[in-house]
């Protein structure tokens, strides 16, 4: 079941206006090739390893570090709302485990409106992942995605 009416002290949100209009925006976020091209940080790539886009489905992306070490992020899907909402579980090992990622989606004119969520089992745990760089960490896998709709 979906946390999306979860109070804010255990949530973290961006907000972000996307200048590409949503069925693009949707395609990118539903699309393996797409995702592995935005979801990660700068100079990683990642690697779609499972992706069965429907409720109930499991994702899971693997990203080599520099280090050697692979984070991985893996959830499956609560809710699937074309154009408008994909609401999943979410893990992203090692750093943070037992999430609830929101994507939600509004057309304006030819851009897209676009809130995430990130909720979080605690408010002690959101604290800490802010804490950890959280806004900064999902700030540049956006800013890839905002480049990628430029591309497709």
């Amino acid at each position: 079941m979906s946390k999306l009416n979860k109070k804010e002290n255990t949530t973290v949100t961006i907000k972000k206006t996307f200048n590409a209009p949503i069925q693009l925006v949707w395609e990118a976020w539903t699309q393996p090739e797409h995702i592995a091209q935005w979801w990660c940080p700068k100079g990683i790539e990642t690697k779609v390893v499972e992706h069965n886009f429907k409720v109930g489905g499991k994702w899971k992306y693997i990203m080599p570090m520099p280090d050697g070490n692979e984070f991985v992020a893996e959830g499956e899907y609560i809710e699937i709302v074309k154009f408008e909402k994909i609401i999943s579980t979410a893990d992203f090992r090692p750093m943070t485990e037992d999430v609830e990622i929101q994507a939600l989606f509004t057309q304006n004119g030819n851009k897209t409106d676009f809130i995430f969520n990130i909720v979080h089992p605690t408010e002690a745990y959101k604290i800490q992942q802010e804490k950890m760089g959280i806004l900064n960490g999902w700030g540049s896998v956006f800013e890839r995605l905002e480049k990628l709709l430029l591309e497709i």
